[in-house]
């Protein structure tokens, strides 16, 4: 079981015969009454996503999500191939599945098969991963206006701010929880 005071972003529980992600979490402290927890959450299963209030303390059971480490191989426009590294199976993946870790994923990275109950509920990328930046303008001495970040553009696709020294080129490591610049490789 799990207490509602528990959850974090990534969390996975059951809720009225649903299987359910934590998206992201509130803590709201009432002045007389006890907390109150607003979560954003997602149906792993539908993919739909929706908001609910908690009461602090409330439980729920916890459920196991098996994890099998994965080579990306390939799309083919509808589906994402994957390579099981234990047992070389290729695993199609439906592209809407893959909304929140597609802009990096690159072809040859290393990602995780989240499975529920022997069926494919999900993929998922590790903490961080490197890229190379194929576009970004360059950054001028003194110019922090926009806070000392700039754009840019990396080899997978995806768009994110980088600090002024980065350069078109560079290697850099990307959170994939918030899809952030973390450092230069």
């Amino acid at each position: 079981m799990i207490s509602t005071s528990d959850f974090r972003n990534g969390t996975m529980f059951e809720m009225g015969g649903q299987l359910l992600e934590v998206v992201t979490v509130e803590h709201i402290k009432l002045a007389r009454a006890g907390a109150v927890i607003k979560a954003k959450l997602r149906n792993l299963l539908t993919g739909s996503i929706f908001e609910q209030s908690f009461r602090s303390g409330d439980k729920f059971p916890t459920v196991r999500i098996d994890k099998t480490e994965a080579t990306y191989l390939y799309s083919d426009g509808t589906h994402h191939y994957f390579m099981d590294t234990r047992t070389y199976d290729q695993v199609p993946v439906d592209e809407e599945m893959l909304e929140s870790v597609l802009p990096l994923l690159k072809e040859g990275s290393i990602a995780h098969l989240l499975k529920y109950q022997g069926k494919l509920i999900g993929v998922e990328l590790p903490i961080n991963v490197e890229l190379k930046v194929v576009k970004t303008d360059p950054g001028f001495r003194g110019d922090t206006v926009s806070g000392g970040t700039k754009p840019a553009t990396l080899e997978t696709g995806a768009v994110i701010q980088v600090p002024l020294f980065i350069e078109t080129g560079d290697v850099i490591r990307v959170d994939t929880r918030s899809q952030s610049y973390m450092e230069r490789a």
